[in-house]
C-alpha cells in the first residue's frame, strides 16, 4: 500500500474587514495553517507571493532564482517549498516550482476536492472498523 503524505490545514481565521490585497492574501495563507508566529520575517509569505507572481507570468522558478529573489538562504527557501509542497500548493517540476494550478481560486477548490477526497478514505475506513467492532 502507498500512502501519499499532505497536510492540509484549515484554520478558522476572521476575514479581513478592509479589502487589501496584502491583508487578504495574508489571510488566507494564515487560514491555510502556512503562515504562523515563528516565521518573523514573514518569509513562507515571499515565497508565496513570489510562487504566485510567477504563476501569473506563466515562469517556473528554482530555489536558486527564489533565493536571489527574496534574499533569503536557499535552505530556508527549500523549508519553506517543502511545506507548500505538502500542503498541496506548490508542485515540483524538473528543478523548478510552481504553483499547482494557476491561480488561487483553482488553487482552493483543488485543497477542497483533496480534503473531500481525505475525509471519504477517513469515512470508508471508520465504517470498516465500526464494523469489525460491532458497532
Amino acid at each position: 500500500m502507498v500512502y501519499i503524505r499532505q497536510r492540509i490545514t484549515i484554520v478558522n481565521i476572521r476575514k479581513p474587514s478592509e479589502h487589501n490585497v496584502n491583508q487578504e492574501l495574508q489571510w488566507l495563507g494564515s487560514s491555510l495553517g502556512l503562515f504562523n508566529l515563528r516565521d518573523k520575517d514573514k518569509s513562507c509569505f515571499r515565497v508565496f507571493i513570489e510562487l504566485l507572481k510567477s504563476a501569473k507570468a506563466k515562469q517556473d522558478l528554482t530555489s536558486d532564482e527564489l533565493s536571489a529573489k527574496l534574499f533569503l538562504t536557499r535552505g530556508t527557501i527549500i523549508h519553506h517549498i517543502n511545506r507548500l509542497i505538502e500542503s498541496g500548493l506548490v508542485i515540483h517540476e524538473g528543478n523548478s516550482y510552481t504553483l499547482r494550478v494557476e491561480n488561487l481560486k483553482s488553487l482552493i477548490e483543488e485543497v477542497e476536492k483533496d480534503i473531500k477526497r481525505a475525509c471519504e478514505d477517513l469515512k470508508e475506513v471508520a465504517k470498516e472498523i465500526d464494523e469489525r467492532l460491532g458497532l
